[in-house]
């Protein structure tokens, strides 16, 4: 079951000589036409529709932006014209972002927040919905394999003990060798089962740079980085008491519930596993905390048309969070049984959140 380790990289892996890398030549950038001109002549090509049409007169750079974009430097490293910040709001994913946003609000006819809120779970649905079914299958996966290596580890174990016994290994050399094979055993049962940890960092992957471009896209529309006529409809656009979406909340309602959502969403998705928690799970747990209290400032100074779209993608993905607890929703995404698998799970999960928080309570 194990083998003897003599030295690391003893076989790993050796390329071919046949085998030549071929590497792709730069493409040079024209720092003035591949930005700006581009878009000048998208716009002048084709009659401007719906609400975040492009202006014809060219874009509109606030102060602050030309600050930044004269201190830093551009894509390619060098000192230029633009930063990265005015360079990554200018790039094509921002742009299918505004093109997707216009089109959604164009086929229904919302209002600007009703558009935002709409592609947010649209947007979250469709492409982030499956990942989480997935992640949950691998994550159901992973659970079902820790009797089996926790089994192969007590046996491991052992015979690292007698063979250091014969010849004459120190404990030091003893843990090395258990440590390489055992390492060895989980990739190989990670192999067997398709349920590599790492896959699970997929919609994490997905996830992120979509909500990154989306963001931009709308602080194009608030700052008038498309045109007065954008802003001015997003300034009208709004509801309830954020009825100005170029400016920040000034009430702080939707901070404060964006970041009480997201604490929610963590807790939950951490109390769903039962597996023994590791020191980096750990870590990356309390990172997810704080980056949702750091959240609630920064919704407070950007536009409320961003603000607006996190709270929306919050809401959404914690009612993912909850459907994928559900028994049905798991047979039908073929997610497979676990030991920790409950038939009431919204009930478990108010019972044990209620435990651990009055636990802590007791011990302040």
């Amino acid at each position: 079951m194990w083998r003897e380790v003599s030295r690391p990289g003893a076989a790993g892996f050796r390329p071919s000589a046949g085998h030549a890398v071929r590497r792709r030549p730069p493409r040079a950038l024209s720092r003035q036409g591949a930005g700006r001109g581009g878009a000048c002549a998208a716009a002048e090509g084709a009659e401007p529709v719906g609400m975040w049409r492009l202006a014809r007169a060219g874009v509109r750079t606030p102060p602050a932006l030309a600050a930044l974009a004269a201190a830093g430097a551009g894509p390619g490293g060098h000192g230029g014209t633009e930063g990265w910040y005015e360079w990554a709001a200018r790039s094509p994913p921002v742009h299918w972002a505004e093109g997707g946003l216009a089109a959604l609000q164009e086929a229904t006819g919302l209002p600007c927040w009703a558009a935002i809120a709409g592609g947010a779970a649209l947007l979250r649905t469709a492409v982030t919905l499956p990942l989480a079914a997935q992640q949950g299958r691998l994550l159901a996966k992973l659970e079902n394999l820790q009797p089996e290596i926790k089994e192969l580890a007590q046996r491991l174990r052992y015979e690292v003990s007698v063979r250091g016994k014969q010849l004459g290994w120190s404990e030091k050399v003893a843990r090395s060798h258990f440590a390489r094979n055992m390492r060895r055993i989980v990739t190989e049962l990670y192999i067997r089962d398709n349920c590599h940890p790492f896959k699970a960092t997929l919609l994490l992957w997905v996830q992120v740079p979509m909500w990154v471009c989306v963001s931009l896209a709308l602080r194009n529309c608030s700052i008038g980085a498309l045109g007065s006529e954008v802003q001015e409809q997003f300034s009208s656009g709004g509801a309830l008491w954020f009825t100005d979406l170029t400016t920040p909340d000034s009430t702080w309602i939707l901070p404060v519930f964006l970041g009480l959502v997201n604490l929610l969403v963590v807790e939950i998705f951490a109390s769903q596993t039962k597996m023994p928690i590791s020191r980096i799970q750990r870590l990356v747990t309390n990172f997810f905390r704080a980056v949702s209290v750091v959240m609630i400032p920064i919704a407070a100074t950007v536009p409320s048309s961003m603000a607006l779209y996190w709270l929306s993608s919050s809401l959404v993905g914690l009612s993912h969070n909850l459907l994928l607890r559900s028994p049905a929703f798991r047979r039908l995404c073929r997610i497979p049984r676990t030991p920790s698998h409950s038939d009431t799970p919204y009930r478990d999960m108010l019972a044990a959140l209620a435990t651990k928080y009055s636990f802590r309570k007791q011990h302040l």
